[in-house]
């Protein structure tokens, strides 16, 4: 079996197809894996936030009305208590 002598004056480069184009198809495959993972998500981020949306508006205005002069006078006996200084230890 006889080896081939290594070639001298020859000189060969070579790139790799990562090394040519390192981002092709980043960009498009970026947008339907983003998506893809927002769809995978959705439920596990969307009525956990909805409900507290919920809660804070409801508390919010429930909160405004108690604090109005309809809500004031709705509840005599808790405005009672606080103008005469009831104590919470009773």
């Amino acid at each position: 079996m006889a080896s081939s002598q290594t070639q001298k004056g020859i000189i060969t480069y070579a790139l790799s197809a990562n090394r040519q184009r390192p981002l092709a198809g980043t960009a498009s495959a970026a947008v339907f894996n983003t998506y893809r993972r927002c769809k995978a998500q959705f439920l596990y981020v969307v009525p956990p936030l909805a409900f507290a949306w919920w809660v804070l508006t409801w508390a919010t205005e429930k909160n405004e009305f108690y604090n109005s002069k309809a809500g004031r006078t709705q509840a005599p006996e808790a405005s009672d208590e606080a103008t005469q200084g009831g104590s919470v230890r009773g």
